[in-house]
């Protein structure tokens, strides 16, 4: 489909810069899907651009479809997702063994006093003799 406002050359250029905007190989901008960007990638003016009414339906079309991020944008986002899952299960795990350690250092502490209790109590009774016969 041609626009009538411009010429056959200008909608390639603009349909091939969508192309590669949308493909994530830019070769004039950083990437990003703006209209801006489609324009520089093109090598045409925004003014131009806007005359382009079904490239720039194309576009919208696309947005609203996909979003505006670009491949390597989305592929960061999802590995960020992935990161942020990964940190809130250690930060649970670390949650639980902090639980964990709790519980076994007020055991460990009544243990040691009711060791510690023992050991007065058996100094208290006097000396342990060894049945005969016993080893």
């Amino acid at each position: 489909m041609t626009d009538a406002i411009v010429s056959a050359k200008t909608e390639h250029k603009l349909r091939a810069a969508m192309d590669r905007l949308l493909a994530g190989k830019p070769q004039h901008t950083d990437g990003r899907l703006t209209k801006n960007n489609l324009a520089l990638e093109a090598g045409v003016s925004p003014a131009t651009m806007f005359r382009a009414k079904a490239v720039l339906a194309d576009w919208d079309a696309h947005i609203a479809t996909h979003g505006s991020l670009t491949p390597g944008e989305a592929r960061r986002d999802a590995d960020i997702d992935d990161i942020r899952r990964q940190l809130a299960a250690a930060k649970r795990e670390i949650t639980e063994l902090n639980r964990r350690l709790t519980a076994a250092t007020t055991v460990i502490a009544s243990l040691h006093h009711d060791n510690q209790m023992l050991r007065t109590e058996g100094e208290a009774a006097g000396t342990v003799i060894a049945f005969p016969g016993s080893a």
